[in-house]
């Protein structure tokens, strides 16, 4: 799913804004965690089960984590992150479990809220298109302006880098999009901006093909989110 090409989204060539009052961005929160359309009106097909729409957002947060959608684990717990994957995530960043979910710190905001189902084959569905449609444009433009964002995944790469002003670096395809972080390093100033695939270990054949991802991307990761975390 990751290495398809990926359709323009909402939010395109827009720029970080100045964050919304607290009580704004609590009441569009609660508004996102109440959120029914993907049954009531949905795109396509329903959702298959009862909404439960994930995510972590704060005005202090320096860190976003735009994600894909909740795995199965995740609908039930309500917790992103809490497998194999936000292990090898975390490792990713350099940060610890206590860190990573300290919202105060550390955003994560998938592109898909609610858990979207599952193919035949038993792979998690791409995250549902109401989300970036109903949602994302008024959260970000709610959320401070962060020091990094981690894209994972096409369809968060799609919407944030044409978020952020930098759809010209946007590759074909997931692995050409992560190989153009040294041209996005030098375009985006802030916030930095990274194209990772996702954690899972259905990417560990991935990772051993492009070794290059753990050599060169990371170090700089782990040295950038360390800054942004020690100045938060």
């Amino acid at each position: 799913m990751d290495d398809q090409p990926t359709k323009p989204v909402a939010g395109e060539g827009q720029g970080p804004q100045p964050p919304a009052p607290a009580g704004e961005l609590d009441a569009l929160v609660a508004a996102i965690s109440a959120c029914r359309a993907c049954i009531e009106t949905p795109f396509g097909a329903p959702l298959p089960h009862m909404p439960r729409p994930v995510l972590r957002v704060s005005r202090t947060a320096r860190i976003l984590v735009a994600s894909q959608a909740p795995g199965t684990k995740v609908h039930l717990s309500g917790l992103p992150f809490t497998d194999a994957s936000g292990d090898r995530l975390r490792a990713w960043m350099g940060v610890s479990k206590d860190e990573f979910y300290d919202v105060s710190r550390i955003a994560i905001a998938p592109m898909g809220f609610c858990f979207p189902g599952q193919d035949a084959a038993g792979g998690d569905l791409p995250p549902r298109r109401e989300c970036a449609s109903l949602w994302h444009d008024r959260l970000f433009a709610a959320l401070p302006q962060f020091e990094i964002v981690l894209t994972i995944g096409r369809p968060a790469q799609a919407y944030h880098f044409r978020r952020l002003g930098l759809g010209d670096l946007l590759g074909s395809s997931l692995t050409q999009t992560v190989e153009n972080w040294r041209a996005v390093r030098a375009a985006a100033v802030r916030p930095r901006i990274y194209a990772l695939p996702h954690p899972s270990w259905r990417n560990t054949g991935w990772l051993k093909r492009h070794p290059w991802f753990e050599a060169e991307v990371l170090p700089e990761l782990r040295a950038e989110a360390r800054r942004a975390l020690s100045a938060s």
